[in-house]
Order: C-alpha cells, then sequence, then structure tokens
C-alpha cells in the first residue's frame, strides 16, 4: 500500500508557467445530467474548473444549461440531443468525463455507446455515476482511451461481481485482471483505495470521513480528477489522479473541523486556494 504524502502533491500541483494559456490546462467534455439529476453535472463542472482546467463543455439536457451557467458562466454548454455538436466535441475532448447525473435508461446507454465507439488512445475518458451502470449492466467492449474507473462500492459490485461485504484489497486486484491494461480504478469507500491495472501496489486514502456522505460527493471528486487529467503533464495519470482524490478528502477533513457536514461545492470553493499553497511549498 502506498501513501499520498506531501511530496507527491508537490510533484504533481506545481506553479503555472508565465507564458502558457488556457490550451496547456486540458479540453474537458463533461457529459450527464439528464433529468431529473441535472445538479450533478454542474458540481462536476464546478470542480473541474475550480481545479484549474483550461476549457470546458458541458453536454446535457437543454434545461439544464440556464442552471448551470447561473452557476458557472466559464463553462461552455450544448444539448446533449445535438448530435453534430457531441460529435465535434468528442473528437476535440482530450478528457472526457462520462456519467454525473446520467440517467441509466435508453438514452443515456446510446450515449455512452456512442463515446465508447468515438474515442481514441491519445483521449482520456472517466466513467462515473449513471454511465457505470450501464457499463455494468449492458457489458460493453471497453473503449480504446485511457481509461478510469470511479465506483461507489455498490457500483463496483455491479462492475465486478463482488458484493461489498467482499470487497478487499485481494478480490479487488484480481478483478483488475480483467480490465484492460493501465485502466485506473478509484474504489470509494470508508478507506479509498486508488489502483492501476498491472501494478500489484495502490494507493489509500488516510484522509476523510463521514461528513462527506451527502449527495454530489461524487460528481464532485468526478470533476476534480477530470481537471488534473487535463493539466500537470509532467507527473503520469495515476498520480494526478491519486492527488485529486486525495485532495477532494482532504479538503472535506479540513472543512468538518468546523462543519457537521461538507457541501460539495465547498470543497470545489477552496480548491484553487489550497493548490496555490502546494505549488507555493513546492518553490519554497
Amino acid at each position: 500500500m502506498k501513501v499520498i504524502d506531501q511530496a507527491l502533491l508537490e510533484k504533481v500541483i506545481i506553479e503555472r508557467s508565465r507564458t502558457s494559456h488556457k490550451g496547456d490546462y486540458g479540453r474537458l467534455l463533461l457529459l450527464g445530467g439528464t433529468y431529473p439529476y441535472g445538479g450533478a453535472i454542474i458540481m462536476a463542472a464546478l470542480a473541474a474548473v475550480k481545479s484549474g482546467a483550461g476549457l470546458v463543455t458541458v453536454g446535457t439536457d437543454r434545461k439544464n444549461i440556464p442552471a448551470l451557467h447561473s452557476h458557472l458562466p466559464e463553462a461552455m454548454a450544448f444539448a446533449l440531443q445535438d448530435q453534430q455538436l457531441l460529435k465535434e466535441q468528442l473528437d476535440k475532448a482530450e478528457v472526457v468525463l462520462l456519467g454525473p447525473g446520467l440517467q441509466a435508461d435508453t438514452f443515456g446507454e446510446n450515449l455512452v455507446k456512442q463515446v465508447f465507439a468515438s474515442l481514441s488512445q491519445n483521449q482520456i475518458l472517466i466513467v462515473d455515476g449513471g454511465a457505470l451502470t450501464i457499463l455494468a449492466r449492458a457489458r460493453l467492449s471497453f473503449p480504446l482511451s485511457q481509461l478510469i474507473l470511479t465506483p461507489h462500492q455498490k457500483e463496483w459490485e455491479k462492475l465486478s461481481g463482488i458484493t461489498i461485504e467482499k470487497q478487499n484489497e485481494a478480490t479487488t486486484a484480481s478483478a483488475l485482471i480483467s480490465f484492460p491494461q493501465g485502466t485506473i480504478l478509484v474504489e470509494k469507500g470508508p478507506a479509498t483505495r486508488i489502483w492501476q491495472a498491472g501494478q500489484s501496489d495502490y494507493y489509500q486514502l488516510q484522509v476523510g470521513g463521514p461528513y462527506q456522505a451527502t449527495g454530489g460527493m461524487g460528481d464532485t471528486l468526478a470533476g476534480m480528477i477530470a481537471g488534473f487529467a487535463g493539466q500537470f503533464k509532467q507527473a503520469n495519470l495515476y498520480e494526478r489522479v491519486a492527488v485529486a482524490t486525495h485532495l477532494h478528502s482532504a479538503i472535506a477533513q479540513e472543512l468538518a473541523q468546523e462543519h457537521y457536514v461538507v457541501l460539495p461545492t465547498e470543497i470545489s470553493n477552496c480548491l484553487p486556494k489550497v493548490m496555490k499553497k502546494i505549488s507555493q511549498k513546492r518553490l519554497g
């Protein structure tokens, strides 16, 4: 078991180059928020933007776009039903986050199939929320892209066939053999573990707690992972995912010193300040 330490945080979160521009920090596409789960994709987008993503585009229900823009005018948005725009955005994206607030219905299943079929090896796909349910149910072929899965315990049960009471290091390691080489698994739970298929070791969080047990927490984590995946290219993708996952719970733990429950949007709001502190420590 590996622990995420200060040295790894400082390796990933570095000061920005003075000559950089928004194109250097990731072109992200977030897909989800179908009725009645519009808030999920908004929280994911907020986390992605606050974590420093350069360009964030959201595909969601058309009726959800005004709410998204009222919370986050920095994100671009289009209706998921617009096939032409969807195809264009899938081609452009460096990182695709699929599933926060996505209904596991026929429309959702068709969307997941389309995304899986569209992506190439140089793109990153994060599968979260409703897309995980669809992936488990439909038994789809895995996409060519670099794959990141972010299941909670029940979703991992559906994906792996391992019941919650039998989920442990050994059973997860065994289940990962059937996933594509290099697949990153964020196995969310009381002691979240971050795995990469093909590696025997894993990261385990030493932070977090029950104050995070509220709706939208996973959507915020998925957005943070997307934001980190699109930047910090000096570190490998596995390290970027591990640091994003750690920071999500570390901020929550800090907020929990004064709050009985921590809201996901509060974590996002704290992100830029916390990331700045880490980047400055590295320079010091």
